[in-house]
């Protein structure tokens, strides 16, 4: 009995002390933490996110700590958060201190665009929120999604030269080389990355387009719109003597998905590679 009633005084203090600690009010600021922070189970105390949040689709509703990508101390102070979860390098030196002499919490954490990388960064968010087995049980379904995903991805024949090119209207065009997040998105989709000889993103040129000859040509949603859809890509200088032209093979995909690399990283893959 005693032994019973000493079980139930532990039980209760752990309790208290894990919902002393626990974060009241969460900052994401970026897509893939927000749905990483959703999927451990915060949603409702995420209370502002970045621009680039959308989803879940409350996240589309949620306030914005700024209008563009450029943060400020005030601006996320404003929200009274206890806790900030960023990705690396995305807040500086100053607002790291102003946040820290606010009382508020921030965690910086490393994104890495492979299998192992997903895995690493939703334990990472875990161990930002304190609830470390959440996120080993996430991760475990994550995973067992994900060799599905890599079997479909397995028995299709269909290995695409594949071009993502990242639009924001005819102005501002980039195509993604070696060692970015849609090259090692459409690598594990099963496709291969038509821009060889170079790494990161690179302006859009129409030589490059012509020596890449992609078979289809990638692009995120908003990109495609901002270009005018189908067939004023097509119209595109140098499209035209490309296979993608050929065949008409212009997809378009959820940004967002494409490049989170955390908990749908299975979804990515598969309705990617769906797409060939």
């Amino acid at each position: 009995m005693i032994r019973a009633f000493q079980t139930f005084l532990l039980v209760i203090l752990c309790y208290c002390t894990s919902s002393a600690i626990a974060p009241k009010r969460i900052i994401t600021l970026s897509a893939a933490l927000t749905e990483t922070v959703d999927a451990l189970g915060f949603g409702n105390q995420i209370v502002a996110v970045d621009v680039t949040s959308a989803y879940p689709a409350y996240a589309g509703k949620l306030p914005r700590v700024s209008q563009n990508r450029v943060l400020s101390a005030e601006g996320i102070i404003s929200f009274s958060p206890d806790l900030v979860i960023a990705p690396e390098g995305d807040v500086s030196k100053a607002i790291e201190y102003q946040l820290k002499s606010a009382g508020i919490k921030l965690v910086s954490i490393k994104q890495e665009y492979t299998i192992k990388g997903a895995s690493k960064f939703i334990r990472a968010v875990a161990a930002a929120l304190e609830v470390v087995p959440k996120g080993e049980a996430l991760v475990k379904q994550m995973e067992s999604n994900l060799a599905q995903s890599l079997e479909l991805v397995r028995k299709n024949p269909k290995h695409p030269k594949v071009l993502f090119v990242y639009a924001r209207g005819t102005g501002v065009m980039m195509v993604a080389g070696k060692n970015t997040n849609m090259d090692a998105m459409i690598t594990l989709a099963g496709g291969k990355n038509a821009a060889q000889g170079f790494s990161s993103y690179k302006p859009y040129t129409t030589e490059a387009l012509v020596n890449a000859n992609p078979d289809l040509i990638l692009m995120f949603d908003f990109g495609y719109k901002s270009l005018g859809g189908i067939n004023s890509i097509l119209k595109m200088p140098g499209v035209g003597l490309t296979n993608a032209r050929k065949h008409k093979r212009i997809i378009q995909m959820d940004g967002e998905l494409m490049v989170s690399f955390s908990v749908r990283l299975p979804q990515a893959i598969k309705e990617l590679n769906s797409k060939w």
